[in-house]
């Protein structure tokens, strides 16, 4: 049985538990590991944008800044060396991400977009110009200022569980229990939320599957999404064509899937994450996963 909540964001509420909402990934970036630079001008960002609302999107999840694994992200010890070529500048992530949220809004008032970002800066740019929520992959950790940033703003926010930051993610050690460091390190995250003053009714929690966990080590984390419930706050679950699926679908040819043609195992992961408890899910293909969620949901209404 899925828990039901009320998600306050910056200017309305939804309805988290009865059905699961979907939100549609829009990258204005040019190296993300999927569509990257497929939709680095504006006017095509746009268009995929509203393209993906007329599918059905419940929430636009707008991003400047790829966080794939290997990336180097602001905050790194590293990026002192060349900060132009190893990170996005809050300038440049602003420059990329507001004409294409601000025409969205002026095309579809009543939309509802997420802002991906870790930087305050960026997240007060965006949340004044209409964004509902702040989505930080970070959970507030890359950015001192985040926390307070958001409280200050009441938005929604999505509070992203990671180990580490994307260049270490692939010689990170094996965790024997990772649901448990999951669970144990959002709590965290959590009393640090709520000690800066964000509400609790504006919190959901992501387990960060592929951030920080390698190939197999998401499975267990899907398996046992249950256990994050004991938390007490929605869930929100991104398995969209992430390189775990790949590995786990190369049997047949042995060898590593690529992105686009990770559509079905997606959808499979996707609906394991409904059935486990995930409240909301971030998609890239929205009009299939509507599809297959509307499934899993229909399971889930029968309850236990």
């Amino acid at each position: 049985m899925r828990p039901r909540y009320r998600w306050q964001l910056r200017s309305r509420s939804l309805d988290l538990g009865e059905r699961t909402l979907i939100m549609g990934v829009v990258n204005v970036t040019p190296d993300s590991f999927y569509d990257g630079g497929s939709f680095l001008s504006p006017d095509k960002a746009v268009d995929h944008a509203l393209r993906l609302l007329d599918e059905g999107a419940d929430i636009l999840d707008i991003g400047g800044e790829s966080t794939r694994p290997g990336a180097h992200v602001q905050g790194e010890e590293s990026c002192a060396l060349d900060a132009n070529k190893l990170r996005v500048s809050a300038e440049e992530e602003l420059r990329r991400v507001m004409p294409v949220l601000e025409a969205i809004l002026r095309s579809r008032p009543a939309a509802i977009i997420s802002i991906d970002t870790y930087k305050s800066v960026v997240a007060h740019a965006a949340t004044t110009a209409g964004a509902e929520i702040v989505n930080d992959v970070s959970a507030f950790q890359w950015d001192s200022k985040m926390a307070a940033a958001c409280a200050d703003l009441k938005c929604g926010v999505v509070l992203m569980h990671t180990r580490g930051k994307p260049a270490q993610w692939r010689k990170l050690p094996h965790e024997p229990n990772l649901i448990s460091l999951v669970e144990h390190d959002l709590a965290n995250r959590v009393h640090v939320a709520l000690e800066r003053g964000v509400e609790r009714s504006r919190i959901v929690l992501d387990p960060g599957l592929g951030f920080g966990k390698n190939f197999e080590e998401n499975y267990p984390v899907l398996a046992h999404l249950e256990q994050l419930q004991r938390l007490g706050f929605p869930l929100l679950a991104g398995t969209s064509r992430k390189s775990f699926i790949g590995r786990a679908i190369s049997e047949r040819t042995g060898q590593d899937v690529p992105a686009v043609n990770r559509l079905y195992g997606s959808l499979a992961a996707m609906v394991v994450s409904i059935l486990h408890g995930a409240h909301v899910v971030r998609v890239h293909d929205v009009g299939p996963s509507l599809e297959a969620a509307a499934i899993a949901d229909k399971v889930l209404s029968l309850g236990p």
